[in-house]
C-alpha cells in the first residue's frame, strides 16, 4: 500500500508541476501581450498628443500685422496736379522747418483696389481749410476725382462717403468764428462723387460776448 501510495503521490506531483508550468507560460503570454498592447496604446496616445501641441503652436503664432496702406508725397500730390488752383500750389509752403500744412487720410471711397487719399491744405496761421481733394490710384499713378476750393473747407472719410464741411461767415463774422456750417456727403456713383444730401448747422453765440445789464442801485 505504501508503494501504491508513494507512486500516487510522485505521480500527483508531477501533475501539479505540470499545471504550475502550464500556469507561467500562460500568465508569461499574457504579460507579454499586455505590454505590447500597453505599448500600442502609448503610440497611438503620443501621435493626438503630438498633434495638438503643434495646432496649439500653430494657434499661439504671432498674428500678421494687419496692411497699412501705401503713404504718397501729398505735397507732391497737389503740387503736381493740374486741377489745383494755382494760388494754392504757391501759398502751400512748409510752416515750420519741412511741416507742411497738409492733412491727409486713407481709405476706401471709389470701390478700387487701393486706398484712396483724401488730401487737405491748410493755412499755416489759423489752419484754416482753403482746398480738399480726393486721389484715386488709377494705372499705378494718382488721379484727382474731387476738389473743393471755397475756404474754408475740410473733407474727411465717414463710412465710404466722403463728407465735406464748409464754414459759413456773416458779414462781420471773424475768421476764427464762422456763424455756421454746412456738411455735405457725397458717394461714388459711375465714376464719379455725387451729393447724396447736406445738413445746415448754426453756431451758437457766446453768451459773454453780449453785455451784462447794469443792476440797479
Amino acid at each position: 500500500m505504501r508503494g501504491l501510495t508513494g507512486e500516487g503521490s510522485a505521480g500527483d506531483r508531477g501533475g501539479i508541476q505540470a499545471v504550475i508550468t502550464a500556469l507561467a507560460v500562460f500568465a508569461a503570454l499574457a504579460l507579454f501581450a499586455s505590454s505590447c498592447a500597453a505599448g500600442g496604446t502609448g503610440a497611438r496616445d503620443e501621435g493626438p498628443a503630438h498633434s495638438d501641441a503643434v495646432a496649439g503652436a500653430a494657434a499661439t503664432a504671432t498674428a500678421a500685422p494687419s496692411r497699412t496702406p501705401d503713404t504718397v508725397d501729398a505735397v507732391r500730390l497737389v503740387k503736381d496736379d493740374p486741377k489745383v488752383a494755382p494760388e494754392v500750389k504757391r501759398d502751400l509752403k512748409p510752416c515750420v522747418a519741412d511741416e507742411y500744412p497738409v492733412d491727409v487720410s486713407y481709405g476706401k471711397l471709389t470701390g478700387g483696389s487701393a486706398d484712396d487719399v483724401v488730401v487737405n491744405v491748410l493755412t499755416c496761421g489759423d489752419a484754416v481749410g482753403v482746398g480738399s481733394y480726393v486721389y484715386r490710384e488709377q494705372g499705378g499713378s494718382y488721379q484727382n476725382v474731387f476738389k473743393a476750393e471755397e475756404p474754408p473747407v475740410y473733407a474727411e472719410i465717414d463710412r465710404g462717403d466722403l463728407v465735406v464741411t464748409k464754414q459759413v461767415y456773416d458779414k462781420g463774422d471773424p475768421v476764427s468764428s464762422p456763424s455756421g456750417e454746412n456738411v455735405i456727403t457725397y458717394r461714388w456713383s459711375s465714376g464719379r462723387f455725387d451729393e447724396e444730401y447736406r445738413t445746415h448747422n448754426d453756431y451758437g453765440k457766446v453768451v459773454g460776448d453780449t453785455p451784462s445789464p447794469v443792476p440797479a442801485s
